[in-house]
């Protein structure tokens, strides 16, 4: 079975970049699943080079959004992910990044301004209200992730980047609640998306 670069999902195109990721979250979609809307997303032959993955894209403005977002944190192929948003905005189409968001803390600096002009929006799966839980639920990889998390929003929001927040509503009212408090002080918008089963 080939690997799965490029997916498509209603009227957007998603890129699978990587499978590494700085999270390990009990609720991932990938935990114990080879596959997601029926693609196989786990890759099994490296990563793709940047050039084969725009050759899938083609024509970007066929789509809604192309979306950087599969079985892993696309942040960890910056470079390459900034290739293709140049090359997809210069043929007129939409980006958009799902991410954990340690970026910055992966690359060790602050990444957001390399973001502007690139990216058409950006979620950040906030997932929790508070760092304990947070590292219970998301069991990082990474040190600092949760405040990693919330100054690399903070920061996309100082550029002027268009950048949300979302949690899955498994948390509970209370804690999508709490959510909502960190996201009002942060001026940064909160999404409530249903768990993916």
């Amino acid at each position: 079975m080939s690997d799965t670069y490029t997916y498509r999902i209603g009227n957007n195109l998603y890129i699978n970049l990587t499978n590494r990721c700085s999270n390990r979250c009990t609720f991932c979609v990938r935990n114990g699943k080879e596959t997601y809307e029926g693609y196989a997303l786990w890759l099994r032959n490296g990563e793709p080079a940047k050039e084969h993955v725009l050759s899938e894209i083609g024509d970007p403005k066929r789509y809604g959004e192309i979306v950087f977002c599969g079985f892993g944190e696309p942040t960890y192929r910056l470079g390459d992910m900034l290739f293709l948003c140049d090359k997809i905005h210069e043929m007129g189409g939409k980006t958009r990044l799902n991410t954990n968001g340690h970026g910055s803390v992966l690359a060790g600096r602050n990444i957001a301004p390399e973001l502007k002009g690139r990216l058409d929006g950006i979620n950040v799966s906030l997932n929790s209200p508070e760092e304990a839980e947070y590292n219970a639920i998301c069991r990082p990889l990474v040190e600092n992730a949760f405040n990693g998390m919330l100054t690399f929003a903070a920061d996309c929001k100082k550029e002027g980047l268009n950048v949300w927040f979302s949690v899955v509503d498994c948390i509970g009212e209370e804690k999508v609640e709490k959510c909502k408090k960190i996201a009002l002080k942060l001026q940064i918008p909160l999404r409530v998306r249903p768990m993916i089963k």
